[in-house]
């Protein structure tokens, strides 16, 4: 095995990986709306895909737990297919995962995160549970620490959904869930207390994405490529590595195997 995909074993595969295993991956994504070129499994898919690069890279040391594939997502409820849990059901299923873990021995949580939505829950459920459980669990957003390549590639005031940075990342990793035929940007809604409200704001506050966006999207997905996908998830994923090898206390041989 090149990782090892909890889905994908036998128990007698799990107990033998358990022997040099030091952290479980648990993916969580949401299921969405993502304009009218994504499909709605977009976050639930690319926080998959994010964490089997992740394994891969630091074989054998991480497990990749099923992918919690619905998430809080209640700003976007009112467009069709949106499925959204509250958050103290994404944190009781979170509990029960890590609880089920500990059972056989893991110690450590990675959440990785494919879904603005999710973050703040995921904030509090790393310090319930690590509480809780008398566990670390850690979180992170798949490809936020990518600020080089974002910084490079990424140039649309507003983006973070279905946009230029997300199509192209579900170009590299997923293609399919991207319906290239019917790639644009996002549709703004003009005079929107969403201005007032957005992330880096002195206030923010709830507000939902219709208020924001006509067609569900932000940023500008026409200027996505599978090219920009592939340096974003590079530079995230050796970030996420090296944040992991030190947090674990391994040696560099695991960012170069």
């Amino acid at each position: 095995m090149t990782s090892y995909l909890l889905t994908n074993m036998t128990w007698e595969e799990v107990q033998e990986a358990l022997k040099t295993v030091k952290m479980a991956v648990i993916p969580v994504g949401a299921h969405e709306q993502h304009g009218p070129h994504m499909i709605e499994s977009c976050d639930t898919v690319l926080a998959t895909e994010m964490a089997k690069k992740i394994a891969e890279r630091m074989h054998p040391h991480l497990l990749v737990t099923p992918t919690i594939n619905m998430g809080v997502s209640p700003h976007h409820l009112n467009f069709p297919g949106t499925i959204s849990l509250k958050p103290d059901t994404l944190i009781a299923i979170l509990r029960d995962m890590v609880r089920s873990l500990k059972h056989h021995g893991i110690n450590k949580f990675l959440f990785l995160n494919a879904h603005g939505g999710n973050q703040s829950t995921l904030s509090v459920a790393s310090g319930v549970l690590s509480e809780e459980e008398a566990v670390d669990i850690f979180y992170a957003k798949t490809t936020a620490s990518a600020k080089e390549s974002l910084k490079q590639f990424i140039h649309s005031p507003i983006f973070g959904h279905s946009c230029e940075r997300e199509v192209s990342e579900a170009l590299y990793l997923a293609p399919y869930l991207v319906r290239p035929d019917k790639l644009t940007s996002g549709d703004f809604c003009e005079g929107g207390r969403y201005k007032l409200l957005r992330p880096g704001k002195a206030i923010q506050g709830y507000y939902r994405y219709e208020e924001m966006t006509r067609n569900g999207c932000i940023g500008d997905a026409t200027k996505a490529s599978r090219e920009i996908g592939e340096q974003i998830v590079t530079e995230a994923t050796e970030n996420l590595a090296e944040g992991l090898r030190e947090i674990l206390g391994l040696g560099v041989e695991v960012l170069k195997s």
